[in-house]
């Protein structure tokens, strides 16, 4: 009996394809339609039809005498840009929400850098962020409009209280976990202290600072439409109270649909901005 050839009894061992032979899972190319549909940007724009769809399908019903359907609600938001009501509401509503997420932001994100570096601020500090994130907003209402008036002021600081503590306890929780690895790393080849704070305990927060954000713009967003409807009827907060007033309620669903696509916007070019300038990684791969 003649002995078999080693490289024969090798390929016996060898995965389906290798040593010369054929392979249909090497050869197999990825199906176009299953990768198309697959895809996130598909399946976004899958997600906003379906909702498109399930609400004009509960406006016909319908499931309330004030709930418009879709393309009522779409109409009337085409007809309050033509009359240029919802660009001026807008403007007004955006000066008390970029100023105070503007200033929840650069304070917001120093004390809570702060607060994970040094553990006396996060004694004095934590405290205090920690009841006004679980503070009904309501109840402090008339005691700002009481101390500041119904002015810029009190919506401003309306939207603070909503989004500075987010901020604030997300950036403490990112510096407070960076891996201590990469501290003991730093500190391993003498770095100075700063340079451990801006070469590595920031960088390695970033994502999760990023995170607070996020979440600080939607809740100020929030803020922002509570102090027009609970201080003084203006802007957008305003073309809700009076469109419900009237009954006019597609001009109301258009005035908080705006609002609503607006924060998620905002909301999605901060996340652009991150990935942009903070993870390299993931700026290569998109």
């Amino acid at each position: 009996m003649e002995a078999e050839p080693a490289g024969l009894r090798l390929s016996r061992f060898l995965p389906y394809g290798m040593g010369g032979q054929p392979s249909a899972l090497r050869d197999r190319q990825p199906n176009a339609a299953f990768t198309f549909l697959t895809h996130p940007l598909t399946l976004r724009i899958l997600s906003v039809i379906v909702f498109c769809v399930a609400w004009q399908w509960a406006g016909l019903v319908p499931i309330s005498p004030a709930f418009p359907t879709f393309t009522e609600t779409m109409a009337a938001l085409w007809e309050m840009l033509a009359d240029g009501s919802l660009i001026v509401a807008f403007s007004i509503t955006l000066q008390p929400l970029i100023l105070g997420l503007v200033i929840s932001a650069i304070f917001g994100v120093a004390i809570g850098v702060a607060m994970g570096l040094n553990s006396k601020a996060e004694w004095v500090a934590s405290p205090i962020f920690i009841v006004a994130q679980a503070a009904p907003l309501a109840a402090l209402i008339p005691l700002i409009v009481f101390s500041y008036g119904i002015g810029l002021t009190s919506k401003t600081i309306v939207v603070c209280i909503m989004a500075m503590p987010v901020i604030v306890l997300n950036s403490y929780a990112a510096v407070r976990h960076t891996p201590a690895s990469l501290v003991e790393m730093g500190r391993s080849f003498l770095a100075p202290r700063w340079k451990v704070i801006t070469r590595i305990i920031l960088p390695a927060a970033s994502p999760v600072i990023f995170a607070g954000l996020r979440l600080g713009a939607a809740s100020g967003f929030i803020g922002a439409i509570l102090a027009e409807l609970l201080i003084t009827p203006t802007g957008v907060g305003d073309l809700i109270t009076y469109n419900r007033s009237i009954a006019n309620y597609p001009g109301m669903y258009a005035a908080i649909l705006s609002i609503i696509v607006f924060s998620v916007l905002f909301i999605e070019l901060i996340e652009r901005v991150e990935v942009t300038i903070f993870r390299p990684e993931k700026r290569a791969i998109s």
